[in-house]
């Protein structure tokens, strides 16, 4: 049985490749070449999800097709939830430190808002994880840009942007994989946060003055598997914490008046 949140509240050159990724336009010459016979095409895909994809095989046609053919590419409800929680403690981790930092970035009025908004709702996931059974596979680590992530707006939301976009990739294919496993609960509440998770990465556009903030159609599965989004963030930099470049977890408070509502998963039922 899945639990609400009752607790009180108490990347190296190859990032680079990535980080530019994520503000340079690219092609491919399929999305489902292999996947589905007589379906090919030319589609038109965010740099960030080529960036990301060649990162991990080298080829978007084959990561996809396999995404999408499904037979090897489930990771246990376990594993999946152990993921997430780390995940979620790493985008903890990274708005603790843009709110602590907020007058360095100039993050104010509603801006700042958003921020803490987002903050709150990584917070609420981590413990969603954690009350469900979710491990921890790191709760210390590194950014790509290290201190400079937190004093250069730019660089911030290019991290920003980074994150919240694998993340949302994460969701996404859980939702394959809990289906996968007969588990469409699950899968709901993945696709939940996966749109909670595209919200924060629109709206850190917008902070970032990037238009247009809304600028996906459709948002980009970039993993072939939730397991394996760890070694991806560990190439792109965010495991690998060392002295001027290390940042823990702490667990932030949850409670601010008003905004954020919803705060454990609801669906109606059929009757």
């Amino acid at each position: 049985m899945i639990s609400s949140v009752e607790r009180p509240d108490d990347l190296t050159p190859e990032t680079d490749d990535l980080m530019e990724s994520f503000s340079t336009r690219r092609t491919r010459r399929s999305l489902l070449k292999g996947a589905a016979a007589g379906v090919a095409g030319a589609a038109g895909l965010s740099a960030a999800g080529a960036g990301v994809f060649s990162l991990l095989h080298g080829s978007a046609n084959i990561v996809h097709a396999k995404a999408l053919a499904g037979s090897s590419c489930v990771d246990s409800i376990k594993t999946i939830f152990t993921v997430a929680r780390t995940a979620e403690r790493l985008a903890v981790t990274f708005y603790t430190n843009g709110m602590n930092n907020a007058n360095e970035l100039g993050i104010t009025g509603d801006n700042l808002d958003i921020i803490q908004a987002a903050l709150i709702e990584e917070q609420i996931h981590e413990l969603f994880f954690a009350a469900n059974g979710g491990g921890v596979l790191a709760s210390t680590f590194s950014f790509p840009h290290g201190p400079d992530t937190f004093t250069d707006l730019n660089l911030f939301i290019a991290t920003q942007q980074q994150l919240e976009g694998v993340f949302d990739s994460a969701f996404l294919v859980a939702i394959r994989e809990f289906a996968q496993l007969g588990r469409p609960d699950l899968a709901e509440i993945a696709g939940q946060i996966a749109t909670v998770e595209a919200e924060h990465r629109a709206l850190g556009r917008m902070i970032g003055g990037l238009e247009p903030a809304d600028n996906w159609v459709f948002s980009p599965v970039l993993l072939p598997s939730v397991g394996a989004a760890p070694a991806l963030v560990k190439k792109a930099g965010y495991l690998s914490p060392k002295p001027g470049n290390s940042y823990t977890y702490k667990q932030v408070g949850t409670h601010i008046t008003g905004g954020v509502i919803y705060r454990q998963p609801y669906a109606v039922s059929c009757s």
